[in-house]
């Protein structure tokens, strides 16, 4: 189990359309002081955002990489950090599709439903190279495969017929003025400073 590292620096979020989010990523082969920086800055910007999981390209970077801090159907939270992700996923009769909305953060403020197998494995290495399988049910399922998704060059629109992508770009485009396109860092800094000026009127 990956212990998740909190000194990262939030970064700009990447949105679809940008070409990093539509190519299969590059694996990742080198384990040292620029990948711990990089999953370090994954999870800030990943908590910055309020989500559950965010992918390397996510934050411009083309690699095979995500975080994710997610609970399960039981609400018990996993969390990990997973380089070159390979998904298992059920088949025939233990295969049982889950209709839940999901969303994403490269396409802020939308969701729409999008079916996929109630359960999956995940299996690759963490950031120091080490061996790391992560398995589960309910949302903990869908991110693991949201995340992979990711690293594959697929958004989960790609997954939606016409009609369901429409109406998931044209709710995105609805809420758009509430994410400027640094999000979620100017939010975070103007957050920080009203944080601020609220401890100096209580002093």
């Amino acid at each position: 189990m990956s212990t998740l590292p909190t000194d990262g620096s939030v970064r700009p979020i990447t949105r679809w359309g940008t070409d990093v989010m539509h190519h299969l990523n590059q694996p990742v082969t080198e384990f040292g002081e620029e990948l711990h920086k990089l999953v370090a800055d994954m999870v800030a910007t990943m908590n910055a955002a309020e989500g559950v999981g965010l992918a390397a390209n996510q934050v411009g970077v083309d690699l095979q990489l995500f975080v994710f801090n997610c609970p399960d159907k039981s609400g018990a939270f996993q969390s990990g950090v997973v380089c070159n992700p390979v998904l298992d996923l059920p088949e025939g009769k233990d295969r049982q599709l889950d209709e839940g909305d999901e969303g994403c953060l490269s396409l802020p403020g939308a969701f729409t439903k999008c079916a996929r197998p109630d359960f999956a494995r995940v299996t690759g290495v963490d950031e120091n190279g080490e061996p790391v399988t992560y398995e589960g049910d309910g949302l903990l399922a869908r991110c693991l495969q949201h995340e992979t998704d990711h690293t594959q060059g697929m958004v989960f629109g790609d997954r939606l017929s016409r009609k369901y992508k429409k109406r998931l770009f044209a709710e995105a485009e609805e809420f758009a003025p509430d994410y400027p396109d640094d999000w979620p860092v100017s939010p975070m800094l103007n957050q920080e400073e009203h944080d601020h000026s609220d401890e100096g009127l209580n002093a």
